[in-house]
């Protein structure tokens, strides 16, 4: 029980007598899945996580041969980038080749010009003249000697000359002709090489849209996986806190009543209330999870860890979106006098409940969140925590309500 933290002015006290009151139907009760209904999710999730997890090895094995692809491929580039460096050499081969045979011929040229001229001095220098007449001449015999000298030293080189176009004639053409084979051969490999590749690539291509389908699949099975075991946890919670609602309920059935609420002084609270249903709603709920978390009670508190009684009801409001200066944190004794006060006849879920030692209002020791049915929900004392009890489980119940 949490004592009194603030004064309050006293109250006159106007004696009356009867009480009639009843309860109202409360808040939809917890659903209780049978054994068979989780069973069967149970099942459902069991199944889900088997397909989740032959999904897994088609997408590892799917990898796997992706990686083999992506090695080829990059194999076969490798080939590839070896074959266009080594057609480069080839062709510096055969351009090398190409200019030697052409500086070659170019010296051949040169050769048989030289050669043309010298017949044709010889035919110029030898058609006028008999045998006789070099012999008459003003230069004489030995004039005759040094140009047949000549003519012999001229033939000679021409020979020479002749012989060396011709290797280099050979020499060439052998050069282009290994060149171009060599080009050939290149191109062929090259073509080769990018076929392998470009069918490398797209077999990657092809496994890739297959590792991303089955991506996809896996993905939609473990989101299906995930909802599955949602739905199986949340039917076990339900059933948990059904069985534990029916056991309070029980418990409650058995708590005597009547002699536990004191009689009607005619106390009177607010005129008007600030709560809607749904804030009303949310209270309870707020202060449902607090209970269901086994959350402690620590005199003062007013959560998210610990609570004590007024502080858990002004934590549930707060949570459900009072805020100040609509709603503020008050005792026990405060929220009764700061609340529209109800008959248990007009209760609803989310009204408080006020507990007095003597039935006055400055005397009042506890309260709780109505929950429905005769029952609450509560930061009870150091010993019992925060609990779902019937709400004449505690004596000194003032007889009404107090709505937010």
């Amino acid at each position: 029980m949490r004592p009194q933290r603030y004064g309050i002015l006293a109250t006159s006290i106007v004696v009356a007598t009867g009480l009639i009151f009843t309860t109202t139907p409360a808040l939809a009760k917890t659903p209780k899945p049978t054994l068979a209904q989780i069973e069967a999710a149970q099942k459902a999730e069991d199944a889900k996580r088997a397909a989740a997890r032959m999904a897994s090895a088609k997408l590892a094995e799917a990898t796997q041969t992706l990686r083999t692809l992506t090695s080829r491929a990059q194999s076969a580039l490798n080939r590839y980038q070896r074959a266009q460096r080594e057609l480069v050499v080839a062709k510096r081969i055969a351009l090398t080749a190409s200019i030697h045979a052409k500086r070659t011929a170019q010296s051949v040229s040169a050769a048989h010009r030289t050669i043309g001229r010298l017949a044709s001095n010889a035919y110029i220098m030898g058609g006028g003249l008999t045998d006789i007449e070099p012999l008459l001449s003003s230069n004489g015999p030995q004039d005759l000697v040094d140009r047949l000298s000549t003519l012999t030293t001229l033939g000679s080189n021409n020979s020479t000359a002749l012989d060396r176009y011709k290797a280099a004639e050979v020499v060439a053409r052998e050069a282009k002709r290994k060149a171009l084979n060599a080009k050939i051969a290149q191109q062929k490999a090259t073509n080769k090489v990018a076929s392998a590749k470009n069918e490398a690539d797209t077999a990657k291509a092809a496994q890739q849209v297959e590792v991303k389908k089955l991506q996809r699949v896996q993905d939609q099975l473990m989101q299906e996986l995930l909802s599955a075991k949602r739905v199986r946890t949340t039917l076990e919670q339900q059933r948990q806190l059904a069985l534990l609602e029916e056991a309070a309920a029980a418990r409650a059935a058995q708590t005597s009543g009547q002699k536990s609420v004191w009689p009607d002084l005619g106390f009177k609270g607010r005129t008007t209330f600030r709560s809607t249903p749904a804030i009303r709603a949310a209270a309870v709920e707020y202060a449902k999870k607090q209970v269901l978390a086994r959350k402690p009670y620590v005199w003062g508190s007013e959560g998210p860890n610990s609570f004590d009684c007024s502080g858990l009801v002004y934590a549930a409001y707060r949570s459900a979106g009072l805020g100040w200066p609509n709603w503020d944190r008050l005792n026990s004794a405060l929220y009764s006098v700061a609340t529209m006060h109800v008959t248990f006849a007009d209760l609803v879920p989310g009204d408080l409940l006020f507990y007095s030692y003597n039935g006055t209002i400055s005397n009042i020791h506890h309260m709780a969140i109505y929950a429905g049915d005769g029952m609450i929900w509560q930061a009870n004392s150091t010993r019992s925590g925060l609990t779902f009890a019937n709400m004449y489980s505690i004596k000194g119940l003032l007889p009404f309500g107090g709505r937010v």
